[in-house]
């Protein structure tokens, strides 16, 4: 099994030609960060006209938008109404109505810039696993329903074949959503935002940012980039003391294991459709197929420290129990990715100075929200209206969230993955 990324090497799109920075620069904006938000934001001003300069410390991508599940969801964690108990009837109807719209952003964006990322438009199910995930999905159903969304509630039959697997009594499809290649799709951003006249920096860290007068100075190791705005987009993969995003999250894991392309006579039964799927388990669970019909499987916590027998073991009693024909057992890719979580499942948007603007907290919705508010950036950032980010943008939030909730939650995860492997639970 190979410890590396499946999106990265199945990419058709080719990783951008970046260099390092060196030197000095000046422009209108600078970025912090290459993955969806930083592209997002750096294509959308870009065409806009303004000058823009984004840097990464690693290659694009390196971080959580080349390492996910790929799925292209609508809305936020939780379901609308309990988005209104936390934000309050006003930000939380703006929330779900810019997020329902997500989707549509993203596919127009792969259209509009022929991104080839291997993307379906057929939905997405979320998977009960049991009688109370059930009673959540329709508990979703209802509230979705009544902001005449395209969602539907299988059961039964009809759910059965959808999926594949007898094993799931209900699953909730979303027609609006659908799946990506990620690293595809983010290469696709940044290849666009360079023909868009974006400039890109991969390979370069920033390691301080300091306040000149009226502009920003964003140091790098081999240079400094000038800039009238900033834009912090390093998400729980912020490790640096100087940057304000790291207050404002809890790191998580997310691992996925990939088999080997799958026999014609399985994938005729197994996701027809191909939507990508994850449960109701409070270790969430996903499932899904690439564009060759490897079975992915993934679950939150990391998988880089388990040893490999672990991780064939999870992957074998998982494909086991939703598939009980799937004999294939061959499994060809592991990795794991970072994500941004908060305790109530909203993201944070905020300005904790003028001119620098930070967001973080996804909780495993960056693919869309990400791209939204790359675009809401751009627009703030242009014309100082907000509308078009999901939340306003708040001087700063109120709580510091500390750093050792992530690892305590990954301990107990690879508890549950242990008592998977062992059939003491499903």
């Amino acid at each position: 099994m190979q410890t590396r990324c499946l999106w990265h090497a199945t990419s058709v799109e080719a990783e951008p030609q970046c260099a390092p920075f060196q030197g000095e620069i000046s422009a209108q904006v600078a970025v912090i960060g290459g993955g969806i938000t930083g592209l997002s934001t750096a294509l959308h001003l870009a065409e806009q006209q303004i000058s823009v300069v984004l840097v990464e410390a690693g290659d694009i991508p390196t971080g959580g938008s080349g390492r996910n599940v790929g799925l292209v969801n609508a809305g936020l964690w939780i379901p609308p109404d309990d988005i209104k108990q936390v934000l309050g009837a006003a930000d939380g109807e703006r929330a779900t109505q810019l997020l329902s719209q997500a989707p549509a952003a993203v596919f127009d964006l792969i259209e509009r810039h022929h991104i080839e990322c291997h993307h379906t438009r057929t939905g997405t199910l979320h998977l009960a696993h049991n009688g109370k995930g059930v009673d959540d999905l329709r508990r979703r159903f209802d509230q979705w329903q009544k902001l005449e969304a395209p969602v539907e509630l299988l059961e039964g039959e009809d759910c059965w074949q959808r999926v594949g697997s007898r094993q799931v009594p209900a699953a909730l499809l979303d027609r609006r959503a659908g799946t990506i290649n990620p690293a595809a799709y983010t290469r696709g951003l940044a290849r666009a935002a360079q023909a868009a006249g974006a400039q890109l920096f991969t390979q370069t860290p920033a390691t301080g940012l300091k306040q000149e007068g009226d502009r920003w100075c964003v140091q790098t190791t081999h240079g400094e980039i000038k800039a009238d705005r900033v834009v912090l987009a390093t998400n729980a993969y912020t490790e640096d003391h100087w940057n304000q995003v790291k207050d404002h999250f809890f790191r998580g894991h997310f691992f996925q294991v990939a088999s080997n392309p799958l026999p014609e006579a399985l994938l005729a039964d197994i996701l027809p459709e191909r939507q990508g799927c994850w449960d109701t388990r409070t270790v969430l669970s996903s499932l899904r197929l690439d564009h060759e019909g490897r079975l992915i499987l993934g679950s939150l916590g990391s998988g880089d420290a388990k040893p490999e027998a672990f991780i064939r073991c999870w992957a074998d009693r998982i494909a086991e129990h939703y598939f009980p024909s799937f004999k294939h057992r061959q499994w060809q890719y592991c990795w794991t990715g970072s994500i941004g979580f908060t305790p109530d499942h909203m993201l944070r948007l905020f300005e904790p100075a003028p001119g620098l603007l930070g967001v973080t907290g996804y909780n495993g919705r960056g693919v869309t929200t990400g791209t939204v508010v790359g675009r809401g950036f751009a627009q703030y950032l242009v014309s100082g209206d907000d509308s078009g980010l999901p939340l306003p943008i708040r001087q700063a939030h109120e709580v510091s969230i500390p750093r050792l909730r992530g690892l305590a939650y990954d301990s107990a995860f690879a508890l549950y993955h242990t008592g998977q492997c062992l059939r003491l639970v499903a």
